[in-house]
């Protein structure tokens, strides 16, 4: 699979060299203190995110608490289990390799949510389109992962949960959404190859196969944009079960509409 040294040459400026720096950290925790002015360094880089009517639906828990992360950590292996019960005896043997979460190795979590009622009912830019209120707080989230890795600090987020669990152990309001549980804290290191391309789950696909111009499906050949390398790199996508793309964490059940989606792709 081609890098990006292949458009940057070795040396990658930045922004560049964060955005690929970044990894969904769960194994490299070391369990060392964030400096305050840092995490407020990062928060404050998460909260300067766009959002849709400038709404900034999103609000950041921080939880330090080992019995509640030890609580929440419990929950989140019972939904390991109960997805892990779904998958094909293959799936299922590569699965039990991979680690989640690190919630009690991480120096702490963040616990993202939305707020649909924040600058309700007119939020400028929403009435066509409501998730774009959840893909704000997903900016947010970006720009807090972001952050965090420039600041050498690992993020994993947590999506193997039930909101309602969620909502109970943190007195959530009803109408909050938790969308992201984020690990946070300083790592041993940055992996070069990112956890589940390593455990071969999944491995990412060359720019080209997801480019279309002017209508869907169309390609053209000579494309200016991907070049020789990027177009013709395989895949590496391992065979993929029929029902894996329709199932979800929750129950192994068909995908709910984006608006319930737990986590984006």
């Amino acid at each position: 699979m081609p890098t990006f040294e292949h458009l940057f040459g070795p040396d990658l400026p930045e922004p560049y060299r964060t955005i690929f720096r970044r990894r969904d950290v769960r194994a490299h925790f070391t369990g060392g203190e964030i400096a305050p002015e840092v995490l407020q360094r990062v928060l404050f880089a998460a909260h300067a995110a766009p959002s849709v009517g400038l709404s900034q639906p999103w609000d950041f828990l921080i939880v330090t608490s080992m019995a509640k992360r030890t609580s929440f950590q419990a929950h989140v292996s019972a939904e390991r289990e109960r997805f892990s019960a779904c998958l094909p005896p293959d799936e299922k043997v590569l699965f039990s390799r991979i680690k989640i979460e690190g919630i009690l190795e991480s120096s702490l979590g963040i616990l993202v949510t939305y707020d649909p009622s924040r600058a309700a009912p007119h939020v400028l830019g929403r009435h066509t389109i409501p998730d774009t209120g959840l893909y704000s707080v997903c900016l947010a989230i970006e720009n807090l992962w972001l952050a965090a890795t420039a600041e050498n600090l690992g993020v994993g987020w947590v999506s193997f949960y039930q909101e309602e669990f969620v909502r109970n152990l943190f007195g959530i309001p009803a109408h909050i959404r938790p969308v992201a549980w984020l690990c946070l804290g300083p790592v041993h290191s940055f992996a070069d190859i990112p956890d589940l391309e390593r455990h071969q789950w999944r491995a990412r696909r060359p720019l080209d196969t997801v480019l279309h111009r002017e209508s869907w499906g169309k390609k053209t050949e000579e494309s200016p944009i991907c070049g020789e390398n990027l177009r013709h790199a395989p895949t590496g996508d391992r065979p993929q079960n029929p029902h894996s793309a329709q199932e979800n964490v929750a129950g192994c059940s068909p995908l709910p509409d984006s608006s319930d989606a737990n986590k984006p792709a």
